[in-house]
């Protein structure tokens, strides 16, 4: 082989390694701040942002050999005319490179949550930012951001298995108030009819202990309606208690039987199957709501028959959405979304109410409730106490 080809194969087996990408950008992981909840507040006029960070060298640690033992949560906060403002003036504390690709929640105060404006700023960021993701909780909270952002889970594990970042894991064992994720609040709120609903975390100081102390947890009390972008009213558990029936993503909820003053039988409801019918009389429109669930006996304290069960649990569901349903027309909130029915239905009948300007519906809307409970079984005992 000629001097010239050898020279040639050396030089072109050389360039590519000049053309090969390098690390000379990258960051140590364990020197960066890895931000899991943002908070959003607003006092005297400016916006106030909290994040939460975690060192996740010691999260790690928590969940294997060090289980049980404190994990340290870090809180900033920022302040800004604009919501870019607020965030981007943590930065110059921070230390370390904020990395936002691990956000596992966000929390909206009662504050922020009355300016519809805000929230679409807020949300304008978050989406608008390449490593915030799009399938995040969101919450509306009562409660101080700081103290919010400052709650451990039980028995000392990551915080990053709270109700607030894994919500999940308590709803499927108690469906109460649906989570919600920040695009389908985004898409809720820009619909004409219905009335979008925010969970509420609140923290509950008496409920735990580590030995005699006193162990605050995170508990959802309650839920916030929208009319268009703005917070229009919060309703507690309690009100909101027929609510949960209406939900098709319910997975196990509980009722007593024939109700919780006298209880008979503890009853477990799943797989609702729900349709909200209407019709327009004398130009007044009347809903009805068609129901079914499954069901299974929790516990028995005195002997009942199927069809006794069946028949309890479906009056006290109709109880209790009736109850729902009257406590929102009394704020003039349609907690069960009939008008969005209308509108889907019979959008001329709906866009003429819309233009009358006043509530859509009243205590007389609510013609019907319909509810077919199916026993499944009575678990691993007999259907009967003795």
């Amino acid at each position: 082989m000629s001097t010239v080809r050898c020279k040639l194969l050396l030089l072109a087996s050389v360039i590519p390694i000049f053309l090969l990408t390098s690390c000379w950008n990258s960051k140590d992981i364990q020197n960066m701040a890895y931000v899991t909840a943002i908070g959003f507040d607003y006092k005297d006029g400016k916006y106030v942002t909290y994040v939460q960070v975690l060192n996740f060298a010691n999260v790690a640690k928590s969940e294997t050999n060090l289980s049980g033992k404190n994990v340290p949560t870090w809180i900033g906060k920022g302040e800004g005319s604009t919501v870019t403002q607020s965030l981007n003036s943590i930065y110059s504390t921070a230390q370390l490179r904020v990395f936002w690709g691990h956000v596992k929640a966000i929390v909206f105060s009662d504050e922020f949550l009355k300016d519809g404006e805000r929230i679409r700023s807020s949300y304008d960021f978050v989406n608008r930012y390449r490593e915030i993701r799009y399938n995040i909780p969101v919450y509306g909270t009562r409660e101080s951001m700081r103290d919010i952002f400052a709650m451990k889970s039980n028995l000392n594990i990551s915080p990053l298995q709270t109700l607030m970042e894994s919500p999940e894991m308590t709803y499927s064992q108690r469906s109460s108030i649906m989570p919600l994720h920040g695009y389908k609040l985004v898409a809720l709120i820009n619909e004409p009819a219905g009335a979008p609903l925010l969970p509420s975390l609140a923290i509950d100081h008496q409920a735990w202990t580590e030995d005699t102390d006193q162990k605050p947890m995170f508990k959802i009390d309650g839920a916030y309606f929208f009319k268009g972008t703005v917070a229009k009213d919060w309703f507690s558990e309690d009100d909101l208690q027929g609510y949960r029936w209406m939900q098709k993503k319910l997975q196990r909820s509980i009722i007593d039987i024939p109700n919780d003053i006298e209880p008979e039988a503890a009853i477990v409801l799943e797989n609702p199957k729900s349709e909200v019918h209407h019709v327009v009389r004398n130009g007044h429109v009347n809903f009805t709501i068609k129901l079914k669930l499954n069901a299974y006996v929790d516990e028995l304290r005195r002997n009942l028959k199927k069809q006794e069960i069946e028949q309890m649990a479906a009056q006290a569901i109709e109880k209790q959405i009736r109850h729902t349903f009257m406590k929102g027309v009394a704020r003039k909130v349609d907690i069960f979304n009939l008008t969005e029915c209308l509108y889907r239905e019979n959008p001329k009948k709906w866009r003429e109410l819309e233009s009358e300007g006043g509530f859509m519906i009243d205590k007389e809307s609510l013609v019907n409730v319909k509810v077919h409970v199916k026993l499944q079984h009575s678990g691993k005992y007999k259907l009967r106490v003795d």
